[in-house]
């Protein structure tokens, strides 16, 4: 059966209308220059250890793989990077995205996923993965919430020793997220008619992992069955900077917590704004 690719591009479309941005695939070399130069001033790297560089785009694009960027009249604002996983998988890995910190509220990150996702249905990419740094709360929000992609992996200190601006002095812990990309719960997502989580309409949930009255992490007890309630700091880039053990603490209970579930086959199926993942347990 064909899938019916109006609904995927029709969702791109409105998102890039509401968010004030045309979104389209980049393919020549001042363009993707362009994207590099935003990179480098979303993420202020090691000029050694840039997410990517414009050689890199150029062979990317010509391998046929997808560049993408939002614009503001004539100013990049956004873009997104992505590659195609092995031919068997039928899937793409989303290798970097970013927004101008100027353009931060305006939904563009959302449009320009939308438009990832229309252009890989397309080419019959059924999967896009893609990894975050599961600490930061509206990263997991938009993930996880306004996306609807799920966590499938905890990946401790994927990258190493990131040299830039953002990652510098803490391990880079991710979370591998799985878009599935033609699923009614990514479809609803796209339309912006997905369910809202809220943890109050939860009252048997179980909190695994708690932020205490001075901002730190703290685990209340053994973990129950069921749904637990894993939380995440209000801001962890901020605490990087004022208070860099509270930081690290973060990091080291979110793996352990988060970590140690998603090893023992629990599933994250939401996420709460006010900061809170929502795992359900493997049934036994």
């Amino acid at each position: 059966m064909t899938l019916d690719l109006s609904p995927s591009i029709a969702a791109a479309t409105d998102a890039a209308t509401a968010a004030g941005v045309r979104v389209r695939e980049l393919r020549e070399l001042a363009e993707l220059d362009e994207v590099y130069r935003l990179y480098d001033s979303i993420w202020r790297p090691d000029p050694k250890n840039p997410p990517v560089t414009t050689e890199l785009l150029r062979a990317l694009t010509k391998a046929g793989n997808y560049v993408g960027g939002a614009y503001d009249g004539d100013e990049l604002i956004g873009a997104c990077v992505g590659f195609f996983s092995a031919p068997a998988e039928v899937s793409m890995h989303s290798h970097v995205a970013g927004v101008s910190g100027a353009a931060r509220g305006r939904n563009v990150g959302f449009a320009l996923k939308l438009h990832q996702r229309a252009w890989a249905l397309r080419r019959g990419v059924s999967t896009i993965s893609w990894t975050f740094d599961p600490l930061i709360r509206r990263n997991a929000y938009f993930n996880v919430a306004k996306l609807a992609a799920r966590p499938t992996e905890y990946l401790m200190n994927f990258y190493g020793d990131m040299r830039d601006g953002i990652n510098s002095g803490d391990d880079t812990d991710r979370l591998l997220v799985r878009w599935e990309l033609d699923t009614p719960a990514v479809g609803a997502a796209a339309a912006r008619r997905s369910t809202r989580t809220d943890v109050r309409l939860m009252p048997g949930a179980t909190v695994a992992l708690a932020c205490d009255a001075d901002g730190r992490p703290t685990v209340p007890g053994p973990a129950g069955d069921g749904v637990l309630l894993v939380a995440v700091p209000p801001e962890v880039e901020g605490l990087r900077r004022t208070d860099p053990g509270a930081a690290k603490a973060w990091r080291s209970a979110l793996r352990e917590v988060l970590g140690g579930l998603l090893a023992d086959g629990a599933r994250v199926t939401g996420f709460d704004r006010a900061g809170w993942y929502v795992v359900e347990q493997k049934e036994l």
